[in-house]
């Protein structure tokens, strides 16, 4: 009898245990470390975190920003008898989302995930999948490359990193040239944002395996770090600096130049297209709309002053201006609508486009890049 009922308590235990891994559904985030288990994301997007700190008196999970996906924060963490702290959090919306940890008072990052230039810092970042979209997924079609090009700029007179994607099948024509669509990041990103936060590599060969999209060269460079060669700051500056007052001045007469000269471009106007994030809209549109010879398509993904608006209605004139944002930000991005408005009465091209339900965060930006790209270069 003893042994029937160490046999039942087995069973039941095992029963118990498979019933508990199959109602929670949980699994490992993309953006986590090769193996590491933690974070976990729920079939209902809440997110389990787990660390161990044995020596800590308190852990919390800091979300990055007051418009991160993840929620309110900070989530403080539990401690079990190990040293092991666990938090769950509600429901987050899918996407990116930036976050870090705080152990006591030292801020660190998880160190079961990657890391993500965001905040002007490394941090850590979770991919909270979203069931209802596929577009920046990776999948089984032909795949472009992401390069680390470095060149010298002489308007910075510094070495600098320039990430450039190529469509499928570059390498393998070498007769076909390709337009350019010049891609910037936001405030305390990198260059890397755009393919490592963003998918943008991913979004356009979906895009061009679905013939949605014409295969065009993308060029992502630093637009916070751009100091005038041989430039000293004021002793007392008027307003923090990014350091980036001649990123204009490098893209036009550095960064353009060695594209076209290094890479199979089509080198024209109506074959250059320049577009940004947030502080990156207001760079992109800066630069498309001083630099109308140069480039005939701007788009600006939530942000960008329209800077010189009154472009003449010429040969000169772009060919579409481009201007989005997320539903939960209109409230600081809603003249864009308007200008939007006052653009096509002017009788230059211009299209608003909302993203539903998010706010300023990266699956915002990749939906606008997902309704931008397929709209450049099809005269």
């Amino acid at each position: 009898m003893r042994q029937v009922l160490l046999t039942l308590s087995f069973v039941v235990a095992v029963c118990g245990m498979a019933w508990a891994q199959a109602a929670d559904e949980a699994k490992p985030a993309a953006s986590n470390l090769p193996g590491a288990e933690y974070p976990r994301v729920h079939s209902d997007l809440r997110v389990t975190f787990r660390m161990t700190a044995p020596g800590a008196q308190k852990v919390q999970v800091v979300p990055g920003g007051s418009d991160n996906g993840l929620g309110k924060g900070p989530f403080d963490m539990k401690r079990d008898e190990r040293g092991v702290w666990t938090v769950t959090t509600p429901p987050a919306m899918p996407g990116f989302h930036y976050y870090w940890l705080q152990v006591d008072d030292f801020a660190c990052n998880d160190p079961s995930t990657q890391t993500y230039f965001g905040w002007n810092k490394e941090c850590s970042g979770i991919d909270v999948p979203d069931k209802a979209l596929s577009f920046y997924d990776v999948k089984d079609v032909p795949h472009g490359d992401v390069r680390a090009h470095w060149y010298y700029s002489k308007t910075t007179g510094m070495w600098r990193r320039a990430m450039v994607y190529t469509p499928p099948g570059y390498d393998h024509d070498p007769q076909t040239r390709y337009p350019v669509l010049y891609l910037q990041h936001g405030s305390g990103e990198n260059e890397r944002g755009w393919t490592a936060q963003g998918r943008a590599n991913f979004i356009l060969d979906n895009l061009i395996a679905e013939k949605k999209s014409r295969p065009m060269i993308i060029v992502m460079e630093n637009g916070m770090v751009a100091p005038k060669a041989g430039g000293s700051p004021a002793a007392k500056p008027p307003a923090p600096s990014r350091g980036n007052a001649a990123f204009a001045e490098l893209v036009v007469n550095d960064l353009v130049p060695m594209i076209d000269a290094t890479y199979r471009t089509i080198p024209d106007r109506t074959h250059r297209a320049i577009a940004g994030l947030s502080m990156g809209a207001g760079q992109a549109t800066q630069i498309g709309f001083g630099n109308l010879d140069k480039f005939a398509y701007l788009g600006a993904f939530s942000g960008g002053g329209m800077g010189r608006t009154a472009a003449k209605i010429d040969d000169s004139k772009p060919l579409l201006v481009w201007m989005g944002a997320g539903t939960a930000e209109l409230g600081c991005m809603g003249s864009g609508k308007t200008t939007v408005e006052a653009m096509n009465k002017a009788g230059i091209k211009a299209v608003w486009f909302e993203a539903p339900g998010t706010s300023h965060e990266w699956e915002t930006w990749r939906k606008c890049l997902y309704d931008f790209a397929p709209r450049l270069f099809q005269q």
